[in-house]
């Protein structure tokens, strides 16, 4: 059986609060879990004690049993200092995409014809000056 430690939605709309869960990681999200490991609630401030709220003997227990945690869990846990630290590198998110790059090109290509413009009007000025 493939033992996930994820978030379970519950609250109304608009108004989430999530509970952590051990649970198969065939049942539905919000739906049968083995047992409730803690609650998180986002609406709270991030500095707050109640935001995060879990149980860290029976996280380390189902971590034992080889439970995997999804990644919003795993940062929970990192904070908590109950898992190491992992390394994330996302190099594509820093790229900017398509239309940023376009827009960019066009900024570069205008700032490069009015310097341009610029030094030609300058030239045709010293040419009249020196006459």
């Amino acid at each position: 059986m493939a033992m996930k430690i994820r978030l379970a939605r519950g609250g109304s709309k608009k108004r989430p609060h999530y509970s952590i869960v051990a649970a198969d990681s065939r049942m539905p999200r919000d739906g049968r879990f083995i047992e409730k490991l803690g609650a998180y609630n986002p609406l709270l401030p991030k500095d707050s004690e109640d935001r995060v709220k879990m149980n860290a003997e029976r996280v380390q227990y189902w971590l034992g049993q080889g439970a995997q945690p999804t990644d919003r869990v795993s940062r929970f846990l990192e904070i908590a200092g109950i898992v190491e630290k992992k390394e994330r590198n996302n190099p594509i998110k820093a790229k900017p995409g398509k239309k940023a790059v376009e827009r960019v090109e066009e900024k570069a290509a205008r700032v490069a014809e009015a310097a341009d413009s610029t030094e030609t009007t300058e030239a045709a000025e010293a040419e009249t000056g020196a006459e």
